[in-house]
């Protein structure tokens, strides 16, 4: 029999955060080729997950074959000023080998502090025994200042407690998440300078559509004119091929109006940023789980694809996304629900609903973002080592 490499074990954590898990690593316990961007590191996190797997199943690592569950997190104690954390994300594709490195992941943000915290990362002199630890993230990805705002109970973090996220089974402890400055990257908020554009969309049309950077590169446009009511559920999109290609369609040729990429055939190999979501004005739905959302106790209907695939509840940087939207008048999120001004607004999505606020202001004929604000929760599943054959990089 022929020689084969041995496996190695590498330190690692497995968090929910949010409606999402992902595997943990200080960047100092990968192996030293991976502790710099790179081939070594990302062949390490597809091996872990399990990925790249033409089933569609990660069956052979820690994935759970959908976007929400096929991530990874590294940290470091910051290099930049004013900072605790350095926080990068990597969405791992299930069925292709590459890692995207363009955006960040809000949920997986809830495990941030609570991990830094848990593993020497903040300084000890500024995290109290008891009541919340303040821990400032520098989210590297797109170059941000996330602030978590952490439980702790006598000297360790609180994870259990009574608040409900839908999309989670279980309650735990809330961890209050402020993202500053929102804008992703360093270009305008609205790349095309306005709050609602046209759309031009081979196949399928001209769509009214508004393109925001915040929270992360966001494609809205409106349910009704992709024939959606903004009731739908993972299973009316996700197993309707046809469905799925004319959302990607829209995905792509909104990503290049946005600038995000420079040919068409470029949103292949760029699957994380933009979303794409669409909206509508309220009305009563079923929930996934069979919870009844009525119309009066949301202010508009959400639904968002992550990764190819219609996503279970919501992700956290769409949600920051919409929160922002929602605030600035005119845009399609804010009229679907109901226009004006507005500091905070709680939508529907497939698995219940969200709040979320926001606050933005108009300077010089462009729209600013100052802050986001939401509730999410954080709980480690696992932690120890996760090993990979040593000739997986």
């Amino acid at each position: 029999m022929p020689p084969f490499a041995p496996q190695i074990k590498i330190p690692a954590t497995y968090y929910r955060g949010g409606t999402s898990k992902g595997v943990f690593f200080k960047l100092d316990d990968l192996p030293a080729a991976a502790q710099t961007p790179g081939a070594a590191r990302d062949q390490i996190l597809l091996r872990v997950l399990g990925s790249p797997d033409p089933y569609g199943k990660q069956i052979d690592g820690l994935g759970n074959a959908s976007s929400s569950t096929s991530k990874a997190v590294i940290l470091a104690q910051s290099s930049t000023p004013g900072h605790d954390v350095d926080y990068l994300f990597g969405q791992v594709s299930i069925d292709k080998p590459f890692v995207d490195w363009s955006g960040n992941c809000g949920n997986l943000t809830a495990a941030v502090g609570a991990f830094a915290i848990s593993n020497g990362l903040v300084d000890a002199a500024n995290i109290p025994a008891n009541g919340l630890c303040t821990v400032r993230i520098w989210q590297k990805n797109i170059g941000k200042t996330i602030i978590a705002h952490v439980p702790m109970h006598n000297g360790a973090v609180q994870e259990t407690g009574d608040f409900e996220l839908d999309g989670v089974t279980f309650p735990a402890a809330e961890v209050a998440i402020e993202f500053l400055d929102p804008a992703d990257g360093d270009g305008d908020m609205f790349p095309t300078g306005a709050v609602v554009d046209d759309l031009d969309v081979p196949g399928i049309g001209c769509l009214k559509a508004t393109l925001i950077n915040s929270g992360i590169p966001t494609i809205f446009v409106n349910a009704a004119d992709i024939g959606y009511t903004g009731t739908e559920l993972q299973d009316d999109i996700n197993n309707d091929t046809a469905a799925l290609a004319k959302l990607e369609t829209i995905r792509a040729y909104g990503a290049l109006k946005m600038g995000l990429i420079q040919d068409i055939a470029e949103a292949a190999t760029r699957q994380h940023t933009p979303k794409v979501a669409w909206v509508a004005p309220p009305q009563g739905y079923t929930a996934s789980s069979g919870k009844a959302v009525a119309a009066a106790d949301i202010d508009l209907l959400v639904r968002a694809m992550s990764m190819g695939k219609l996503h279970h509840a919501m992700m956290g940087t769409a949600s920051v996304a919409i929160g922002t939207a929602a605030a600035i008048p005119g845009t399609l999120v804010n009229l679907a629900a109901g226009g004006g001004e507005r500091e905070a607004v709680r939508f529907g999505h497939p698995s219940g609903t969200l709040r979320v606020g926001a606050a933005a202001a108009q300077e010089n004929g462009r729209w600013t973002a100052t802050k986001a604000i939401m509730s999410r929760s954080a709980r480690v599943i696992m932690e120890g080592w996760v090993r990979v054959p040593g000739d997986a990089f």
